[in-house]
Formats: structure tokens, C-alpha cells, sequence
């Protein structure tokens, strides 16, 4: 379970990290197909990731890309966060057992508009950056 953080605008400078660890399970990848409706085969069938060149069913970017609102929802900077953007880059494919550290570094606070700037990154168990985010939130001051 999650720790929920409190980190308010007064609390955040630069260097200021954050970070977790989550499972790609079958379970969320079906939760994430359920909500989404993304049906794609490279995500629900292990033949069509196999003939695409790929040890398993690839993992939605987009469910990789979910822990960055987990990152700045509950840990940097948690409940005061209200998210304003989300830039996401995927760097290389997440498959069901890899283990990711999501990592957040806030990069620049801005007191005048209220908003914080987190570059965040998902490494998986190999130490492979496979995402990566520039995150801007919005904070009670």
C-alpha cells in the first residue's frame, strides 16, 4: 500500500526525489484493457507479440505511463497535487513480470504560478529507463 504524501508548494526545491516500485501483473493489464477498451494483440495475445519479434505480450504505454499519477498523486507531492501536464515518452517495451522504480526529481518550483516541474523515469529490473515524463502540478500554497 501507498504512503500518502503531503508535500506542499513552501516544501518543494529543486533536487527533491521521490520513488516507489510496482509489478506489471496479469491483473492490471486486464484492469487497464477493461477500462481502457484498448484491444490491441500485441497486448492480449503472446503468438502476435511473438510474431512481432517480442519475448511476451507487451504492456500498454499507457499503463506504464499511469504510475506518474500515482508518482505525483501520492508521493511528489501527493494530496496537494492537482496535475496540469503530463509529456511521456516510451523508450523501450514493459512486459507482465517486469518490476519498475518509478523515480520523480522536482527540477524547477515556481511560486508565482503555484506549479511545480518533476522529471520522472520508470527503470525496470535490468536498470533500462523504459519511460520517461516531464510532469508540471499544480500545489495549495
Amino acid at each position: 500500500m501507498h504512503t500518502l504524501h503531503s508535500y506542499t508548494l513552501a516544501q518543494m526545491e529543486k533536487g527533491l526525489t521521490e520513488q516507489f516500485t510496482v509489478t506489471i501483473t496479469e491483473e492490471k493489464m486486464a484492469a487497464f484493457c477493461a477500462l481502457s477498451g484498448d484491444i490491441s494483440p500485441i497486448h492480449l495475445s503472446e503468438s502476435y507479440a511473438a510474431g512481432r519479434g517480442y519475448p511476451g505480450r507487451v504492456c500498454y504505454g499507457m499503463l506504464v505511463a499511469s504510475f506518474f499519477s500515482t508518482l505525483a498523486g501520492v508521493y511528489l507531492p501527493g494530496e496537494h497535487c492537482l496535475l496540469h501536464s503530463v509529456e511521456t515518452k516510451f523508450a523501450k517495451p514493459v512486459f507482465i513480470g517486469d518490476t519498475l522504480t518509478i523515480t520523480g526529481v522536482v527540477e524547477e518550483v515556481n511560486a508565482v504560478f503555484g506549479e511545480v516541474t518533476i522529471k520522472a523515469q520508470a527503470v525496470n529490473q535490468a536498470g533500462k529507463k523504459v519511460c520517461r515524463a516531464t510532469i508540471k502540478a499544480g500545489l495549495a500554497k
